[in-house]
Formats: C-alpha cells, sequence, structure tokens
C-alpha cells in the first residue's frame, strides 16, 4: 500500500506540469516528472501520517513522495540526485515565531555585552570595541543584564563615561527595554533634569534630579535613538547576511520576523540575487497608518513562500527584568510600580478595529497580565466589530511573550483563538528573579505552556532573537524541563510540556500562527521541503541532551543552505 501511495502521488503531482492527452504510464511519468532530488536513508519525524519514514523525494521545492528507501529510490530519474542522509534525525524545519533577524546580525558588528558577569567587564568590552572608531562615532549595541551581577544594581552614566570618552553612547539592556546613556549621548538628545517623561516611557533621575542614564521603554528611548545615524545600506546587507547565516547553522528555516522596513528591502534584494536561505514573514509596525501599512503590503506578493509582510505587531508594556511589564498589581519587589502600559484602552480598541477591519493579523507583545488584559480587550472589540459588520474572517489574532497571565485570561484566549505566541527559553534567564518580581502567587500561571495547551490554545515558540540566541535547543530543554542549563533550579514544573508538544509548537504550531500550516511545520507530500538534519533523535535522548544537539544539515526548498 505504502509503495503504491508513493508512486501515485509521484505521478500525480508531476502530471500536474504535462500536456498529456491520455493518462501517462508510470515510466513516462518518471522521466518527464522525475523528483530533483531524494533524500534517503534516514530517520524522519514527519510530524504528520507516517509519523516514521526513511527517504522523501523532491520536485520544485516541494514533497512529492515519502516513504521507505526501496519506494523512493523507484522514483529517481535519469537527471535525479541522490543524497545519502546516513540514517540521522530528520525533522520538519524549525519556524522561529518571534526574532528580530536587524538587531541580531547588527549586534555582531556593535559592541556585545551578552553575558557580562559585572559592570566592570561591561565597562572593559566598551573600551575595547572604542579604540576602533573615529572621534565622534556613536557607541551602540547592548546585551547587558544586570541580574548577572553581584549586587544587581542598573549602570549610570557616569559608569559608561568613563570608558566612552567623548563618544556618545547608547547601550541596550538584553531585554531591549530600556537602555544606558552616557553624558555624550544625553547632550545630544537634548535630556536634561527638566525634561519630562513620554506617555509610555521614563527618564530615570538621581537623588539631585539629574538623569542617571536609564531611559526606559520606545517612547523615551526614541529620543536618542532618533539622533544615532541610521545602518547604511552596506551595513544592513551585512548584518542580514550574518543573520541569515546564524539561523541556518541552527536549523531555523522560517522566521517570522520584525526589523525596519530598510530590513525588509535588503531581504528584497538578496531574494532576487537568489541569495535568500531563510522563509522570511516580515512584520510591520502597528503604529503605522493604515495607508502607509497597505502600501508596504502591497509592495512584494503575498503569495511569494519565501518572503513577504504579513502580521502587525504592538506594544502593549514593556518586560520582567526592566520592571515596565504592566501587572494588574504592583511588583512584589517593587510595590510602587505596577509597569508602563504603551496605550490608553479606548484608542487602541479604535486602532484595532480599524486595522483588522483591513484584513491585517495582528499581534501584540504583552509580558503582564495587565498588558495581556489591554489586548484581549482590543481583540475582543475587533471581533464584536468584524460580527456587527458581517466581516468576520479566521483573525488568529497573537499574543507575543504572554508570560503572566491571570487566570480568568485563558478562557478569554481561547474563545478569542488567540495564539499564544511564547519563548520558552527566557525561562532559562527569568526563573532566576521572576517570582521575586511577581510573588509565589502569581507565579504559578506564569509561563503557562502546558496550561495553555490544556486548554485548547494554540502554542507558538520562538526565540526573539538576539534577546536570545536563535537556537532552538534552548527552548525545546526549557519546554520540557522548566530547568536552568545546569539543571539544579525548577521552575513550577507542573507547567512542563512533552518532547512531542514542544517539536510541535516550534513547526506545526508556528506554522499555524503564521496561517502556513497547509504550507510547512509537516514533512508530507504537497508540502515544502524544508527540513534539519541532527545529529541526535531529539525525541528518544534525556533532557539534558538536548542542549548539546547539533545541526548536520540545513534544507529550504530541497536546497541545501547549511551542512556542517
Amino acid at each position: 500500500m505504502q509503495i503504491a501511495l508513493a508512486v501515485v502521488l509521484a505521478i500525480s503531482l508531476g502530471a500536474l506540469n504535462t500536456n498529456f492527452s491520455d493518462p501517462p504510464s508510470t515510466a513516462k511519468a518518471f522521466t518527464a516528472n522525475a523528483p530533483d532530488i531524494l533524500f534517503v536513508n534516514a530517520d524522519i519525524y514527519t510530524q504528520a501520517a507516517p509519523a516514521r519514514a526513511q527517504a522523501m523525494a523532491v520536485r520544485d521545492g516541494r514533497i512529492v513522495a515519502i516513504g521507505s528507501n526501496d519506494e523512493i529510490r523507484k522514483l529517481k530519474g535519469s537527471h535525479t540526485q541522490v543524497v545519502d542522509l546516513g540514517g540521522h534525525f530528520v525533522m520538519p524545519g524549525f519556524n522561529d515565531a518571534h526574532v528580530h533577524l536587524a538587531a541580531g546580525g547588527l549586534r555582531h558588528f556593535e559592541v556585545d555585552l551578552t553575558g557580562s558577569r559585572s559592570p566592570q567587564e561591561m565597562q572593559q568590552r566598551i573600551a575595547d570595541h572604542t579604540k576602533a572608531l573615529a572621534p565622534g562615532d556613536w557607541i551602540v549595541g547592548g546585551g547587558w543584564d544586570h541580574t548577572l551581577w553581584a549586587e544587581q544594581q542598573l549602570p549610570t552614566r557616569q559608569d559608561i563615561d568613563s570608558v566612552t570618552g567623548d563618544h556618545p553612547a547608547f547601550l541596550g539592556r538584553v531585554d531591549g527595554h530600556i537602555s544606558i546613556a552616557n553624558t555624550a549621548a544625553l547632550k545630544a538628545a537634548g535630556i536634561n533634569a527638566t525634561t519630562p517623561d513620554p506617555p509610555g516611557g521614563k527618564i530615570d533621575h538621581d537623588a539631585q534630579g539629574e538623569p542617571t542614564g536609564i531611559i526606559r521603554e520606545d517612547p523615551a528611548m526614541t529620543l536618542v535613538w532618533s539622533k544615532i545615524p541610521a545602518p547604511t545600506p552596506s551595513q544592513r546587507r551585512r548584518s542580514a547576511e550574518y543573520a541569515l547565516a546564524n539561523a541556518a547553522m541552527w536549523g531555523i528555516t522560517s522566521a517570522q520576523d520584525y526589523s525596519d522596513w530598510e530590513d525588509f528591502l535588503t531581504y528584497e534584494e538578496l531574494e532576487r540575487e537568489g541569495k535568500l536561505t531563510l522563509r522570511i514573514s516580515e512584520w510591520l509596525d502597528f503604529n503605522g497608518s493604515v495607508d502607509l501599512l497597505e502600501k508596504h503590503r502591497a509592495q512584494h506578493p503575498a503569495d511569494d513562500a519565501m518572503l513577504h509582510t504579513a502580521m502587525l505587531k504592538g506594544f502593549m508594556d514593556g518586560s520582567l527584568g526592566s520592571r515596565t511589564a504592566a501587572l494588574l498589581a504592583p511588583f512584589s519587589d517593587d510595590a510602587g510600580n505596577s509597569g508602563l502600559p504603551r496605550y490608553q484602552q479606548d484608542r487602541l480598541n479604535r486602532m484595532a478595529v480599524e486595522r483588522a477591519a483591513a484584513g491585517f493579523q495582528l499581534g501584540f507583545h504583552a509580558i503582564g497580565d495587565r498588558a495581556t488584559q489591554m489586548a484581549l480587550d482590543a481583540y475582543a472589540e475587533a471581533a464584536r466589530n468584524a460580527r456587527e459588520n458581517n466581516r468576520w474572517r479566521d483573525f488568529r489574532f497573537r499574543i507575543e511573550h504572554a508570560q503572566v497571565i491571570a487566570p480568568g485570561q485563558f478562557q478569554q484566549f481561547k474563545e478569542l483563538g488567540v495564539v499564544a505566541s511564547v519563548q520558552p527559553n527566557h525561562l532559562l534567564t527569568d526563573m532566576h528573579w521572576a517570582v521575586e518580581r511577581i510573588g509565589p502567587e502569581r507565579a504559578k500561571t506564569s509561563y503557562p505552556w502546558k496550561q495553555f495547551l490544556d486548554s485548547g490554545i494554540p502554542l507558538a515558540f520562538g526565540t526573539d532573537y538576539p534577546v536570545e540566541p536563535i537556537t532552538p535547543f534552548r527552548g525545546i530543554y526549557s519546554a520540557v524541563t522548566r530547568k536552568n542549563e545546569a539543571g539544579t533550579k525548577e521552575y513550577f514544573p507542573e507547567q512542563k510540556i512533552t518532547i512531542q508538544q514542544a517539536l510541535a509548537a516550534y513547526t506545526t504550531g508556528a506554522a499555524y500562527a503564521q496561517f502556513a500550516e497547509k504550507e510547512k511545520g509537516t514533512l508530507a507530500p504537497g508540502m515544502l521541503a524544508d527540513f534539519v538534519v541532527l545529529d541526535r533523535d531529539l525525541t528518544r535522548i534525556p533532557p539534558a541532551e538536548i542542549l548539546k544537539t547539533q545541526v548536520l544539515r540545513s534544507v529550504v526548498g530541497g536546497k541545501t543552505v547549511y551542512q556542517k
């Protein structure tokens, strides 16, 4: 039965491109429509039926048959390439449901403060980077995390001034929701003791009323960003190429990205040159005017499986690490602070209704439970408006991060069909202080991956690269263990999920989140030939070994884009 099915699929799919007036013979079909390439001798985890296979045939970037080695080898034509995968584990390519490719690429060429274990190490990295700069050049980059330092105190402008000289410097925290500016950068931005906080942002001041250098959230950070020269086209190109190579090396075959419009134009350039090695679904800024958003949506064919615009990304709040997440009750370790919501609800609702009516998918960054409620209320209003005006459709609203969830909100997710787009790797960092931030009771339903699934809520996984490394294996490990990488600390283990559920969230779940479940996420006839070859079977190893996984080959549309 299997061999008959494989042959019929190969013939029927191929015959769509022929002009035969009579049903073709098997021999003619194999001659005219033979696969471009066969991948054989593998242990294929299909995420479909059958659950396991040995080989697959690919033509024009799609799988045309899957089955045993013997079945698939019989489809070989005179020009068919055969690739032996050496018995290794194969699974659908990872689809990272939340990345910032341009920021990740740029970070590689800026000052990288990721993992600095002390303010002194941070200062030394900045000083080393500064040596290569021309006079007056800005020092940009980031990745610092004060929770890794012994005193856990935020840096000040004076700390940065001591190593930056006359260079203005603006350096983001690892989560991207606060930054430290030196004195020269504050001066360039016109920020002083009397500068008011913009709505949704905050400028920290010391006991004397002077700015400390800490700037919180985009509305305030934009005061400085607007003074920093934008990357040149060549810098964007170099950064994009780095990010693409990094993604391929870790088995990422699709990415749902939020970068600048100029970066999307860079991806278009790479695609025209045949050098785009990653399927990119590019998000647009929710705050843009509808006219501009529609113009950008029309810029590129929506049916391009390699590159297109997609969801509108909005920000409801900040982050737990920066204490800017919007909470329904104050932070447990900062009693006078409930975070920084970005919108008034009425305005948010109006914008959501208008953009949903224009046919856009909406996805909102929401870390805290108040931010999540703001997002859910806006989605409910958009859905109500659609029903009243006979515009109902499959909205697939999304909440990005969804870290602190109030118990009653799970039902609202379910009723509205909201996708929980989460990054389980964040827990590896956050578990060390999350309970201090929100207290033990709220923590029970924080990072609640199992409760999402048990409530019938679609789950999609990503990394938030470069906030975290783009490797999917840290997230998978976190999802199935709820332990730190050393295995010495555990965070509410009742919320861990199975390895099968974790792999699904990174493949079929991520595909569903972008309306692409009929194109990718499984390895079956008719699907895109996007897959990854690993050095071990993730479904049959102890969880600790997941972190040691190596990618041997990444394949996009049947083409190898990375090989170890």
